[in-house]
């Protein structure tokens, strides 16, 4: 009778179409368009092919993202590249992807988006010089927590606070694309006068200036992660990508074109928060008005960074490559916690020694590695298993066309001006299958982890969570 009377535990379908779009453009619209374009600029060179590296990243993540729209809908499980990995790769490389990610990528990502919220909210009370970087950290680390409560209590308020905060940001950045186009009908065209000189044209620059730009685009993926809880994924995934990723694209555009407007490019790239320096030229005594907008921008982008981040974690953890602890969810509010507090505390480490820039280019490369893995899955599944149901299809010359572009992604800044991070980094991919072996193949220590897996689903009121299929 108890045995009947158990009901399964899984987490609920709640995100709907708007949800799923607020997800990945709240996520997009992150700190990286407030904080990326002078970098962008300073490694290409000049106005014209800074607008065509974001143009460039535009394109680019729209085709890879309809490439996972296939895989979300063949695949129909959460967990984004590690599950994709896991089923087309086999165990060891999912392992590597889930080690990688859970300890560093996402971290790290995190990391990065907190630290320039923190930046665009303590910049108004030291207007004459530097903030001190501890108390950067310091509201850095309270954003990071406090995050890490909302999604911990529920879905539902999680993706309320995500919808929110996709109005503001849109709203943020339709202002300064009307302060652009203004400025531009009244004959501001000086920056765009022989718009093409001095371009780099190296792979080097090339590659760190699409580093810097994906980076702004990073979190178009992150639907992927939590395909369980998406209403008819087979109609919502392909759609909610489309929206959000044309949306994007095309207000990133217009939002350079307005910086470059206002801005000569020596004044862009000499600025540590563009929009900031964008609004006192063109708003006056209502410039603070950006450093808000661009700290509500970073703090939507941290909620989705969050939301989907833990979901990796609680995958992993159910295909039992991280202790088991992680795959459970809390028994009444059905939200995966112990993942969701694993992934702060790691947060808050990666956060003390960490440096925005070097974050972005080693979370760019360690993720278009995965990502160029998760392609040749695909890729594999096309010709090996071409009568799987496929609600959504690409064809073959996309993912082909999509994984070269990752390869030139990955090896780029190591020819052409190799750096000994970028080995660690390679070294620290690898050494996840060092740890697979002892641990998850021969499961050393079980005695151990199960005594703290007890202790620990008292304690946090949590309970194996099944698949949501």
């Amino acid at each position: 009778m108890m045995e009947e009377k158990q009901q399964k535990l899984s987490l609920k379908r709640e995100v709907g179409l708007i949800g799923a779009v607020s997800l990945i453009a709240g996520t997009m619209i992150g700190s990286g368009i407030f904080m990326s374009p002078q970098t962008v600029i300073s490694s290409i060179g000049s106005t014209g092919a800074s607008l065509v590296v974001w143009a460039s990243c535009g394109v680019l993540v729209i085709l890879v993202s309809f490439c996972y729209a296939e895989l979300g809908t063949v695949i129909q499980e959460s967990g984004g590249e590690y599950i994709y990995i896991l089923r087309t790769s086999g165990p060891v490389m999912a392992f590597m992807l889930a080690f990688s990610s859970i300890i560093f990528v996402r971290p790290a990502g995190v990391a990065g988006i907190s630290l320039s919220f923190a930046q665009y909210v303590v910049a108004p009370f030291y207007p004459e010089c530097t903030p001190p970087v501890l108390i950067v950290k310091f509201v850095a680390a309270a954003a990071i927590i406090v995050l890490a409560i909302v999604n911990c209590m529920n879905v539902r308020f999680s993706m309320i606070v995500q919808v929110f905060f996709m109005v503001a940001k849109v709203v943020a950045l339709v202002v300064i694309i009307v302060g652009g186009v203004v400025l531009l009908a009244k004959g501001n065209t000086e920056n765009f006068e022989d718009s093409f000189k001095n371009s780099n044209v190296g792979i080097n620059p090339i590659g760190i200036a699409l580093y810097q730009g994906l980076w702004s685009y990073d979190g178009w993926n992150n639907l992927n992660y939590v395909t369980e809880e998406l209403k008819r994924p087979e109609v919502n995934l392909p759609r909610a990508l489309v929206i959000a990723i044309s949306l994007v694209t095309g207000m990133y555009l217009l939002v350079n074109v307005s910086y470059l407007t206002v801005m000569t490019p020596r004044e862009l790239m000499s600025s540590t928060a563009v929009a900031v320096t964008w609004g006192n030229k063109v708003l006056g005594s209502w410039g603070w008005i950006m450093s808000l907008a661009a700290a509500l921008s970073a703090f939507g982008s941290l909620n989705g960074t969050f939301f989907s981040g833990g979901r990796v974690c609680f995958v992993a953890a159910r295909e039992g490559h991280m202790p088991d602890i992680l795959s459970m969810a809390h028994v009444h509010r059905l939200t995966p916690s112990p993942a969701l507090i694993f992934t702060t505390i790691i947060s808050l480490v990666v956060l003390i020694p960490g440096d925005f820039q070097s974050i972005v280019n080693y979370f760019s490369f360690t993720a278009w590695f995965f990502y160029g893995v998760t392609l040749s899955g695909l890729i594999y599944l096309k010709i090996k298993k071409p009568d799987l149901p496929r609600p959504y299809s690409v064809p073959i010359v996309l993912p082909i066309l999509v994984l070269l572009v990752a390869i030139f992604l990955v090896l780029a800044p190591i020819i052409d001006q190799p750096q000994i991070e970028y080995l660690y980094v390679a070294l620290f991919i690898l050494s996840g299958a060092i740890i697979y072996v002892p641990f998850i193949h021969f499961k050393l220590c079980p005695g151990v982890f199960k005594k703290v897996t007890t202790f620990l689903q008292l304690f946090l009121e949590v309970a194996p969570a099944e698949k949501n299929l």
